[in-house]
This record gives C-alpha cells, structure tokens and sequence, in this order.
C-alpha cells in the first residue's frame, strides 16, 4: 500500500513523533510511505521586535531555519516545500491512501482528486485552542467526509460532544518499548520528580513548577529534573536547582523518566500525553491531570489522578508518594510499568492498518 501523510510542519511535537512512527511501523510491514511537510515559518515583525525586547536570540537564529523535527530524525521519506504554503495535489504523489494530521491538512487533502489515495483524518487534538478565531473552520474540517482516527477516547468524546456523533474510530497512542525501558529499581534515597517544559501555557509547566515547589515546604530535598524544546525563562520559571535538559536526544529520555520517583504532567490541554506512557513503560509512577489519555491510562489506580488546575493538589500527591515505603513505591512502579508495556506501536500499527482496510 502507498501512504502519504500530510503535516504542516516537521518538529518535536508528541503529534509529529506519532506520524514518524506509524511512518516507520508502514514501512516495516512493507508499505511505501511518504510524510509532505510545509516549509517553516517564519517570524513576522512584531514576533522579532518582541524576541528583540526579550532578548529571546534563539528564536531569531531559528527564525525560518528547518530545525531537525521527528520526521526528520526518523529517517522515513520526507519532503519539505520550498516556502510556507498549502500542500497541493502536484506536491504529493498518486497514492492508496492519503493522512491528513491537522485541520488544514484536511483541507487541503479534501481539495485532492481520489487518485491521490482514500483520505483519512487522523485526529490528535481538538485544535480550537490553538486559534479560538478559527473554530468555524476547524470543525468544518471535522466534518469533511473522509475516514477519522481519533489518538484517544477522551479527544472523540469532547469533538463529538460539540459537532455530534462523526464515526470516529479510536486507535490509541502506544510507545515505544525498545525505547522506552528500564531495569527493576527501587525508591531512591533522594526524592526526585520531573516533568516535560514548555513556555506554551497550555502545557502547565506553570502547574508542574509550583507543585514542587510547595511539596519542598515538606520535603526539602525534593530534586527536580526536567526536559523540554524551549529554554527556561522568567516568565515560566523551573523551580529553582532544576536538572535541566534541553533538546536531549531521543536516546537519553529514558535516562531522565528512569532517574524520577514520579513523573508529572500538569497539562491544560493535550489530546493525549506521549510522556505518561513514556514515564509509566521507564517504571516512573505518573501523577496527572485528568486531560487526554490520562484517565484510560491512570483511572484505575496505575497512578495519581489529582483536579485541573491545582498544584496544591498535585504537590500532596508528590508528598505521599515520595513518603511510600519502598515496597509501596515498588508495586506502583511495576504497575506502571506492566500497563504500558501491555500494548505497543506493533498493536496500533495494526488496528490502523485494519481501520483503513476496512474502509
């Protein structure tokens, strides 16, 4: 089978790291892939003056540079246009099927003739967050009728809670096992926690930051260590003494998740949450927040579901689970760590492929 996958830009997104690895799971099974991605963007003048004044050099040395993105470092076929624009019919080849991963990916694929393969939406967020002001044409999109794979069961019920039922089918999000593993460990002498950084506030780091800092009134030595894309900076502070990582290579995240007594994801808005699984299959118990994929993954006592919003609540359940006997904390290591390892991309692979056979 031919597939082309359509993504509006190569990065290190959780979103962008799925498309890679179905990528990869394709082209093992025998199937010619291709990923077509957009140009990067580039700042315009009042997103360079603002990097200016915030002497923010990264972005301006970034600025319009194509940054190696998991698209990129997987080593599938890629294509990359020329500048920023839509991706056309004449940029893709004739083709079984055709994948769009973003609303206006899905545009641009409805505009596609059929020798171009059977469309196919693959759904990872509900992507209104991003730009309220487009609402009307993110869910005109939904609606466009082509076959629709939801990541998660969570994103299916909040679109079809707004645009009515659309025949979603669900293929959950897996990890990758060879990747993400570790030995047997027990609870370290230093209590340690970590989370991924974003200065997006959608990502919570925020959350995250404050909840450690309020389980340190109680257990002082608590140790933080955390990875992200962007640099720390004033305005989405790390707590201070961060283990920081920038852009550590795919190689060493296992070494972070396995070096935590517990990982937190404090996310606003995720559609599903690639590093719960990724923490859970390094044997890192995960206190959540109940966004994307977190409840399925956590709802039955595998970790910590603790309210939005609330670093408080987050920073008790940091307490009690640093304060575990080691025994306690081994049983919830092991748990996390036999729930992700219960299922894996060769599972997803497969419903994905038997979702668009049957189509």
């Amino acid at each position: 089978m031919r597939v082309t996958f359509l993504l509006p830009s190569d990065n290190l997104t959780g979103g962008n790291r799925v498309v890679a690895i179905y990528a990869q799971q394709l082209m093992a099974r025998g199937h010619q892939v291709l990923v077509v991605t957009c140009a990067p963007d580039r700042l315009s003048w009042r997103e360079k003056l603002r990097a200016v004044l915030r002497r923010n050099w990264q972005a301006l040395r970034n600025d319009g540079a194509a940054q190696p993105g998991h698209i990129q470092l997987s080593g599938v076929p890629h294509k990359i246009l020329e500048r920023p624009r839509a991706i056309e019919a004449s940029d893709v080849p004739d083709a079984d099927v055709i994948v769009a991963t973003w609303w206006e990916t899905a545009v641009w694929m409805h505009r596609m003739p059929s020798t171009k393969g059977r469309k196919v939406h693959l759904i990872q967020g509900y992507e209104v967050w991003l730009a309220p002001q487009a609402t009307a044409q993110v869910q005109a999109a939904l609606r466009l009728p082509n076959l629709k794979i939801a990541i998660s069961s969570d994103l299916k019920h909040t679109i079809e809670e707004q645009i009515g039922d659309l025949g979603i089918t669900v293929v959950p999000n897996a990890v990758d096992l060879t990747q993400f593993n570790a030995p047997w460990r027990s609870k370290q002498q230093t209590p340690t926690v970590g989370f991924v950084y974003a200065v997006a506030h959608i990502k919570g780091a925020d959350i995250c930051t404050r909840a450690c800092e309020l389980a340190r009134l109680q257990i002082p030595q608590l140790k933080v260590v955390a990875f992200g894309a962007d640099q720390p900076n004033a305005e989405v502070p790390v707590p201070s003494g961060t283990e920081f990582f920038y852009r550590p290579a795919q190689s060493e995240l296992r070494d972070i998740y396995a070096r935590c007594d517990a990982w937190l994801f404090g996310s606003r808005l995720d559609s599903f949450g690639l590093p719960i699984l990724e923490a859970m299959a390094c044997r890192t118990p995960v206190i959540a927040v109940p966004i994307g994929a977190a409840s399925d993954l956590l709802g039955d006592g595998t970790g910590v579901l603790v309210a939005k919003e609330s670093p408080e609540e987050m920073a008790a359940a940091i307490v009690a689970l640093c304060r575990q006997s080691a025994d306690e904390w081994e049983r919830a290591s092991d748990r996390a760590y036999r729930k992700a390892h219960g299922y894996s991309w060769d599972d997803a692979a497969d419903r994905l492929l038997t979702a668009l056979q049957q189509h």
